[in-house]
Formats: C-alpha cells, structure tokens, sequence
C-alpha cells in the first residue's frame, strides 16, 4: 500500500473536507482513517490516503492539493507515510 498523510490547517470555514474528499475521490485515492477538530475557529484535520488506485504522481498530489489549499485560504501538505514516520520516530 502506498500511504500518504495529508494535513489541513487553517480558518474554519464550510466546505473545507467537502474540497479535499471531492479532490480525492475523484482521483481514486482512498481515504483510510481521518481525524478533525476546530479549536476557537481554526480547522485541523489529518487524513491517511492510499494512493494506490490513482494515476498520478505524488508531487502532483501534493501541488493540487496545495492549489485546492491556497483557493479556499487553508494550508493543505501532504508527505509519503515512511517520511512521515521517520521524522516522528525520534
């Protein structure tokens, strides 16, 4: 399985997960686990994605969901799951 996280930070407002599910599902990357919370108005979310059923690239991922980010005014980044995991295993 070839897993990213994705995690979106910014203002809360609507149609934020609405956004990046469309995006996702659209490009056949299934979301495996999802997690979000909005602390005195700004929007947190984590996602984990398997990016096996789609076409693209990583890098393509991560500038489209970068584009959707800055469109909607939220920071949206994702990384590959073994990055992820070795910056957090110290």
């Amino acid at each position: 399985m070839d897993k990213i996280i994705i995690t979106v930070v910014g203002k809360d407002t609507v149609g934020i997960i609405a956004k990046v599910c469309t995006y996702l599902s659209e490009n056949n990357i299934n979301i495996l686990d999802i997690s979000q919370t909005i602390v005195s108005g700004y929007f947190n979310m984590m996602m984990i994605a398997d990016m096996n059923g789609t076409g693209l690239k990583f890098g393509q991922i991560c500038d489209d969901l970068d584009a959707i980010g800055e469109k909607i005014g939220v920071s949206i980044k994702c990384q590959k799951e073994e990055i992820f995991d070795s910056m957090h295993r110290i």
